[in-house]
């Protein structure tokens, strides 16, 4: 029997010799560079950021990324309050730029941001915008309280939003825009809407006939689509938005230096050709 077997196996052997088949080499591997990682790899850095700095940031980091070649920059654009939630969720973000101290906070307390980390990288305030045709005819602050107008705002868990409350409340205080102005301007409040940027979209398309945004997102609105007016100092609020890397950010040190650029002054020039405020003034 066994030499049955045997004979068997060298007919076989044989018989693919004659067929003229050769083993099945394995692929060949490619030899991995230095760190893993090919010459083509690069970082991404994920920073969530207000959607209020989407051209700013968007130019910072094109000139991050030019100065950093194997560094991507992807941006998380949204309301600070969602960026917020993200990251207390566990999202993965390497940095958080905040519209307001409030949802920096938020951030902090989730354990992903260390406690003085943040630091004001930025200043804003309000204006009230129209379209550019003004179908309403608004020309000052008393005119937002005309019965039957459309006023869309941001959310009030938007920083935009609570400060455009803060306006009234302040209005309401002060005296000079008439008794019950606060009431008579919500009541023509149509919509609140989750980021500042929809507010913009929304009058600038004549779907209201009045917001409030930040004076940047009038400068960043290159195509004229709106007007404005402007709110006094003594009923305005200047925002204030800090910056932070987070703890658990792969990406650390790269973090802190997409941060440092922001606070440099070529990072601050970029800041205040879209409006904002430097923190240098």
């Amino acid at each position: 029997m066994r030499r049955l077997v045997h004979m068997l196996l060298l007919s076989f052997a044989m018989s693919l010799v004659l067929l003229g088949c050769t083993p099945i080499a394995a692929p060949a591997q490619k030899a991995p560079q230095a760190g893993g990682a090919t010459s083509t790899d690069k970082i991404t850095l994920n920073v969530f950021a207000a959607a209020s700095l989407t051209n700013a940031f968007g130019e910072i980091g094109e000139n991050f990324s030019a100065a950093h070649a194997s560094t991507e920059v992807v941006f998380n654009f949204a309301g600070s309050n969602q960026l917020a939630t993200q990251i207390a969720e566990g999202a993965p973000a390497d940095l958080f730029a905040s519209a307001n101290g409030t949802q920096m906070k938020v951030a902090i307390e989730s354990g992903r941001i260390i406690s003085n980390t943040q630091q004001t990288f930025v200043r804003n305030r309000l204006v009230v915008i129209t379209p550019s045709d003004n179908p309403a005819g608004l020309t000052g602050l008393p005119d937002l309280a005309t019965p039957g107008l459309k006023l869309v705002f941001a959310a009030s868990e938007v920083p935009v939003g609570q400060y455009s409350l803060d306006f009234l409340d302040k209005a309401e205080a002060d005296g000079s825009l008439g008794a019950g102005y606060k009431a008579a301007v919500m009541a023509n409040v149509v919509s609140y809407e989750e980021n500042v940027r929809v507010v913009l979209a929304k009058v600038s398309l004549g779907e209201a006939d009045a917001g409030i945004v930040y004076t940047s997102d009038v400068a960043a609105n290159a195509t004229g689509a709106v007007a404005q007016i402007e709110i006094p100092d003594k009923l305005n609020t200047v925002a204030s938005y800090p910056i932070a890397p987070l703890n658990d950010s792969p990406n650390l040190a790269l973090a802190q230096q997409f941060m440092d650029y922001v606070l440099s002054p070529t990072g601050q020039q970029v800041l205040t050709q879209y409006g904002f405020i430097s923190i240098n003034n």
